[in-house]
């Protein structure tokens, strides 16, 4: 029997001088509840609250430990035996619901649910939660909060080292918290905390995954999957393309790439692809774009703007090489994608 109970994660925290979360790291978190592993979490902390987040002593491990094997759930029961010899805080961080985060700890775990597959882009609900995370600076011993990292560089100066600085942003990459299996990643850094990313999907390294956004299934990424853009099975986005993301003026239509879709190099999308959509190299198609449709012979049907073709199936998209008009007719050839490409 299961409870309503969203999600919970124990994980390692770290916190600024203030006592502030800039980061939590959750190896394995749950969702899908049983009764008896919600009763071992409230009956051995001080779980009260309907969406909470508690440090833990080892007093509170010990019997968190012994609940949990108790319920039967002897993967967290192992968790908590571990976490007892960390010198960083030990987080609970218990969702009742899928309600707007309200804290970093809240954000942290939604987003590796993410990563972990554990939910799609789209699913969950992180309503706020940029005003919720610290700029924090991504380094060698790290992280640091950014209104700190002076003080810790010349400490560290001081005793003969170097604190190197991999990035200054709200967000990690995913590959320090999450490694989904069945991926190849060519540069770690460019893919972020919150990215899902399918199984026997590549990213080259120009590739680019924001968070709430990533592929479904096989997939080559040479281009730019920008935040909120979901990509379906088996579609390719080649060098230098992108998608217009949610954050970047996409306006009220969700970008997201069907199956078996192919944007060409340096080519871009404000608009959604259905399945077996080519978008021809280096053209760049936004919602408000003037797009000729044409017909089986070539002749002009209509022209409309192409936010009026936005999601739908079997088009190509190429720009006419003596008048520069963006065209779509029905993709019959239907690219078909270099399956060695995306072996995995």
């Amino acid at each position: 029997m299961t409870t309503n109970i969203f999600s919970f994660g124990l994980g390692i925290g770290t916190q600024n001088k203030d006592g502030d979360w800039l980061e939590v790291f959750y190896p394995s978190p749950v969702t899908n509840l049983t009764s008896a592993t919600f009763s071992a979490l409230t009956e051995n902390t001080n779980y009260t609250n309907l969406n909470a987040t508690l440090i833990l002593d080892e007093s509170d491990l010990n019997r968190l430990h012994m609940g949990l094997l108790k319920a039967g759930n002897i993967e967290q029961a192992e968790l908590a035996s571990k976490l007892k010899s960390s010198t960083q805080p030990i987080v609970l961080c218990v969702l009742e619901e899928d309600s707007a985060p309200e804290s970093p700890a809240d954000v942290y775990l939604k987003l590796q649910l993410i990563s972990h597959r554990l939910v799609k882009p789209h699913e969950i609900n992180l309503t706020g939660m940029f005003g919720l995370l610290i700029n924090t600076a991504w380094t060698s011993e790290g992280p640091i909060d950014v209104r700190e990292l002076a003080d810790r560089q010349l400490n560290a100066r001081i005793e003969g080292k170097t604190i190197e600085v991999f990035s200054v942003d709200k967000f990690p990459k995913m590959t320090n918290f999450v490694v989904p299996t069945g991926v190849r990643i060519g540069d770690a850094a460019r893919i972020r905390l919150g990215a899902h990313l399918g199984e026997g999907t590549t990213v080259m390294h120009e590739g680019f995954v924001n968070f709430n956004a990533g592929t479904l299934g096989t997939s080559m990424v040479e281009g730019r999957i920008s935040a909120g853009v979901v990509v379906g099975n088996g579609s390719d986005l080649g060098g230098g393309c992108s998608t217009m993301g949610t954050l970047s003026g996409g306006g009220n239509i969700v970008i997201a790439v069907g199956d078996e879709c192919l944007i060409g190099a340096n080519a871009g999308i404000g608009i959604g692809l259905g399945d077996r959509c080519t978008v021809e190299s280096g053209l760049y198609i936004t919602a408000g774009s003037k797009v000729t449709v044409l017909d089986e012979n070539n002749e002009t049907v209509t022209v409309i703007k192409a936010r009026e073709l936005s999601g739908q199936s079997d088009l190509l998209f190429r720009r006419n090489s003596s008048t520069g008009a963006i065209e779509c007719k029905t993709n019959k050839s239907a690219i078909a994608l270099n399956s060695a490409l995306h072996a995995n």
